[in-house]
């Protein structure tokens, strides 16, 4: 009689820590929304990456075609300096824009990158 007590008691005893354990854990929909931000945050991200990058190498190669390269010329970041048809010197930058540059900022050497 003391055995099953005791059984009853010690499993009355879990099933309230259970339930008071339960009553503190976020709903399962919080938990699913939050992780959806979270993969709707990071296309965002990547998406505007893979923008950047696409503009950048499609205007790079629209001036290496229409400009002329200034040979022995970098710009301060390090990119390929070219002359467009009204004898302006710019390079292309990360995010595919031509960034102008007059002729004391370009450099002789090319910089070094890490």
């Amino acid at each position: 009689m003391k055995n099953t007590f005791k059984i009853a008691l010690l499993t009355a005893g879990i099933f309230a820590a259970s339930q008071s354990f339960a009553q503190h854990h976020e709903p399962v929909t919080k938990k699913v929304g939050h992780a959806a931000e979270d993969v709707g945050h990071a296309t965002a991200v990547a998406a505007k990456d893979v923008g950047h990058k696409t503009s950048e190498v499609s205007v790079k190669g629209a001036a290496a075609i229409t400009g002329k390269r200034y040979n022995g010329h970098w710009a301060p970041t390090g990119e390929l300096v070219y002359i467009d048809k009204h004898s302006r010197y710019y390079y292309v930058d990360k995010r595919g824009h031509y960034k102008y540059l007059s002729k004391w900022q370009l450099k002789t050497t090319k910089p070094y990158k890490r």
